[in-house]
């Protein structure tokens, strides 16, 4: 790592922190099937399902979140309902929290769902409703994951789902039933691991935010990239090692300044 004054540390941790950058490194592809899903489904107005998987930091919300914030004025018109299912309390939670999104009042056991089901088959704008974690929503039976995949097959439904996982089996193993009905299937996109070369170029295009000379070797990114894809391909971890590696320079440069001034009264 460079010796660089106090900010260039400051700004090299800012860039590797996981935020939703301008533009996804590597996933051009994902990217324009998002993109073209919500076209054909949302703006054609057509009920329709997305099932997204793919390991842990692989890009899955990052990217459904870039594309969100890119068609934002396309989508005004869209009642958009983003939920975490992570945060739910358990898998019928999920009813209770849409029905608060949309407005309505809260009903209690099979009333729930069917008030819900009327609201999302009358008329009105497309709704969008994506679920983060859905692999959270198993539960005996499976009920809940097949009426959120039921709805948008009712005749006259305007919702539209997005549902991510880290599993790539959750359809087959706990819709099988949907799979009876050929149009009730949601269509399914992967995110593969990232690549050695992937995790290079988005280390490279966070570090090149930051002004100066380079703060980490290119060789060091190279490493830490080699590392990483051998073991899970998690962009997330690639930014972590990274901005750790930078917080201990940052501490050893730091302490040496204060123990003992560079020769030439440099700072």
């Amino acid at each position: 790592l460079a010796l660089c004054a106090g900010t260039c540390y400051q700004q090299a941790k800012q860039v590797l922190h996981a935020a939703v950058p301008d533009r996804l490194q590597g996933r051009e592809r994902e990217t324009g099937i998002l993109r073209q899903f919500l076209q054909e489904h949302v703006l054609g107005r057509r009920p329709g399902s997305l099932y997204v998987s793919g390991a842990p930091g692989t890009g899955k919300t990052a990217c459904l979140s870039r594309v969100l914030l890119d068609c934002k004025d396309k989508l005004a018109g869209t009642k958009t309902v983003v939920l975490n299912c992570m945060a739910l309390g358990s898998p019928h939670s999920v009813f209770p929290a849409l029905a608060k999104h949309l407005g309505l009042p809260v009903a209690t056991g099979r009333e729930r769902v069917r008030s819900l089901e009327k609201h999302l088959t009358a008329q009105g704008p497309m709704v969008l409703l994506v679920l983060d974690e859905l692999d959270q929503l198993e539960s005996k039976g499976q009920d809940v994951l097949y009426t959120l995949f039921e709805w948008p097959q009712l005749p006259s439904s305007r919702l539209v789902l997005v549902g991510l996982a880290n599993a790539l089996d959750l359809t087959d193993r706990s819709l099988a039933r949907l799979r009876a009905h050929p149009a009730g299937s949601p269509q399914l996109l992967h995110f593969p691991p990232y690549t050695k070369e992937q995790l290079t170029r988005i280390l490279q295009e966070r570090l090149g935010q930051v002004s100066g000379d380079p703060v980490v070797d290119s060789a060091a990114l190279q490493f830490c990239a080699r590392k990483v894809s051998a073991v899970s391909g998690d962009a997330r971890k690639a930014l972590d090692v990274c901005r750790r590696a930078v917080e201990v320079v940052e501490l050893e440069v730091r302490g040496q300044t204060l123990l003992k001034p560079l020769p030439g009264g440099e700072s």
